[in-house]
């Protein structure tokens, strides 16, 4: 039976910007996202947030708390994702691709400047509204 996939996206935050990256080799390939990724068994949202800040940027991250959520069926992927969003604060670390193989660029923005196309569970979210 297909069932929806629970992903985490994380807006990590350092002063005014926010970390995006863009995708590769994946589903949403060339498009702007959000550090994070599927939420392993027992972990909570916060918990993924920091595990895959470190593990995608090799930053560590502080006061995370989650902000939203969006249901996500992308029909030409064949997935069903429900995204959760999480914001919280750079704390450290010397931001870097830890798998070049997934991310081909991480840069620094402001959230009205995140390039585009962007990743459709971000999409959907900014045009919720979501985040101000």
């Amino acid at each position: 039976m297909n069932r929806p996939v629970i992903g985490v996206g994380v807006f990590v935050r350092n002063g005014t910007k926010v970390l995006v990256h863009q995708r590769k080799n994946a589903h949403g390939q060339d498009t702007w996202g959000l550090i994070g990724g599927h939420m392993e068994f027992g972990e909570t949202p916060e918990q993924t947030a920091a595990r895959e800040a470190k593990e995608e940027a090799n930053i560590a991250i502080k006061n995370a708390k989650v902000i939203g959520i969006t249901n996500d069926i992308m029909h030409a992927e064949q997935k069903h994702y429900i995204t959760i969003f999480v914001e919280a604060e750079f704390v450290s670390g010397d931001l870097r691709t830890n798998d070049p193989t997934y991310i081909s660029e991480l840069q620094w923005c402001e959230v009205d400047k995140i390039p585009e196309p962007r990743f459709a569970p971000l999409q959907r979210f900014l045009e919720n509204k979501r985040l101000l």
